[in-house]
């Protein structure tokens, strides 16, 4: 079998996290099988559509790596791959089910159709309009819908991918529209017609469909037509784990997470842990351990949580395997001297699990690094009288002059830390001597240790800004 699989989704919204799992599960199926992945956009709702939606997709998809074989922009043997410039297809299909006796006019006004409803609910029984279908069919003009008749009721039992033997009874099948007034064809008519003429063997959906199911089953079965295999994902729920994720609880769209500085391979890998197992410990994965180890036979049938704590952690060691050149490219990260950016990038690589977060340090936490600070006389003797903070500070610059260029962290620290430790404590200890050092150096109450900042700043910025303390003391 060549495996062919698709994405459709409708514009009615900007790209979730749900909408880009399905169309990441069908790509890997597809790859992985060495088959086609496409994308196809079912804009038959005209009402319901939101402007700029379609070209906010494309996007989305483009960002997180999933490239289609066939659909918009890339063409191909089934072009258009909008619904909205199939519609004579559509028709070629209702008039053969027309022909079939499958399908008839809608002979009654919405007052009549509210009619039968209420009397059904008087009379506590379910609705359905395949009791109330006319007796004799008119020819259909256009003007009115078009409807579906169930060539049987019946009990109707599929295997599902993920979730094994499914069935559903009579109270499933029930005549349903296949084209409206407007002239466009309903979801539920739309979708079998294109994955036919498209040849989908693979249709991965979210578990909201399995109640249609059945129709669907009908409807091929009145074409004479094997329908695809069904592959239905688990719901993704919210951080407890008890609901179905939400706006409430965090639910963004897909493009938020890369104006927040994430790696689309770690969202890809993100994603698919999310009602996947892998089978093994394994947390990061490239593309092409994916596309190896993915099968449905590992999709859990039980909801997965959105685990932001996963997300960050998933991130962090993507952006970690960057090298330094990427890491200021793909981080769009900028600083006054560039030479010193680069040499705070092991501080960035520790504690952003964002380029979000990354940006944020430069301009916040590590701003000292790339303006002079100004300094308050209180803060600087905040742990001993004036003259011994200098005499400190002055033993320390004498050690800094005498450092090795381009000394490491570790040998700065060797170098300074036996003066530190030969205060005595009722002198301060230690801290008498490295509090007005960074602070010397900083500014901030709040940064990164002295030998790290001297290593950043470099032998001379540093001795410059401690002579710059001895000067207000």
């Amino acid at each position: 079998m060549n495996v062919r699989t698709r994405y459709a989704p409708s514009p009615t919204g900007f790209t979730h996290v749900g909408g880009a799992r399905t169309a990441l599960f069908s790509y890997l199926f597809a790859r992985k099988h060495g088959g086609q992945f496409i994308l196809r956009i079912e804009d038959t709702d005209q009402e319901r559509e939101v402007e700029g939606a379609v070209g906010h997709l494309l996007e989305a998809l483009r960002w997180l790596g999933i490239t289609w074989d066939e659909g918009p922009d890339n063409g191909g043997p089934h072009d258009p791959y909008y619904q909205s410039a199939r519609l004579p297809l559509y028709k070629k299909y209702a008039d053969q089910l027309i022909a079939a006796g499958f399908a008839y006019p809608d002979p009654y006004t919405e007052e009549e159709v509210q009619a039968f409803r209420s009397k059904a609910e008087e009379e506590k029984r379910l609705f359905l309009y395949r009791d109330h279908r006319p007796e004799t069919i008119d020819e259909w003009d256009g003007k009115r819908p078009l409807r579906f008749r169930i060539p049987e009721v019946k009990r109707y039992t599929w295997t599902d991918l993920v979730r094994g033997e499914l069935s559903a009874g009579e109270e499933a099948l029930d005549d349903f529209i296949l084209i409206k007034t407007d002239g466009y064809p309903t979801y539920n008519f739309a979708h079998i017609v294109d994955d036919i003429e498209m040849g989908i063997t693979h249709v991965v959906r979210g578990e909201e469909f399995i109640s249609s199911t059945p129709k669907f089953l009908a409807l091929y079965e009145a074409l004479d037509i094997a329908p695809p295999a069904f592959a239905t994902m688990p719901v993704i729920l919210g951080p407890d784990g008890n609901k179905k994720l939400s706006k409430r609880d965090g639910a963004k769209d897909i493009l938020d997470y890369r104006a927040e500085g994430y790696l689309p391979e770690a969202m890809r890998n993100f994603l698919a842990l999310i009602g996947w197992n892998p089978g093994t410990e394994q947390e990061l994965f490239t593309d092409e351990e994916l596309i190896a180890a993915f099968d449905f036979d590992r999709v859990q049938k039980g909801g997965g949580a959105f685990d932001e704590q996963k997300l960050l952690f998933i991130n962090r060691e993507w952006m970690r395997k960057l090298s330094d050149d990427e890491y200021v490219t793909r981080g769009e990260l900028s600083a006054p001297d560039m030479n010193r950016l680069k040499a705070a990038l092991p501080l960035l690589r520790e504690r952003a699990s964002t380029f979000s977060e990354a940006r944020a340090m430069l301009t916040e936490e590590l701003a000292c690094l790339f303006t002079t600070p100004t300094l308050a006389l209180d803060l600087l003797i905040a742990k001993g009288p004036a003259e011994s903070t200098k005499t400190h500070l002055s033993h320390l610059q004498a050690s800094i002059e005498e450092l090795s260029e381009g000394a490491t962290i570790a040998s700065i620290k060797e170098t300074l830390m036996p003066y530190a430790d030969s205060i005595p404590k009722e002198e301060g200890g230690r801290g008498a001597a490295l509090w007005p050092l960074r602070y010397a150096l900083s500014g901030e109450e709040k940064s990164p240790d002295p030998f790290t900042l001297i290593h950043i700043l470099g032998n001379a910025e540093a001795s410059s800004r401690v002579r710059n303390a001895l000067a207000i003391l």
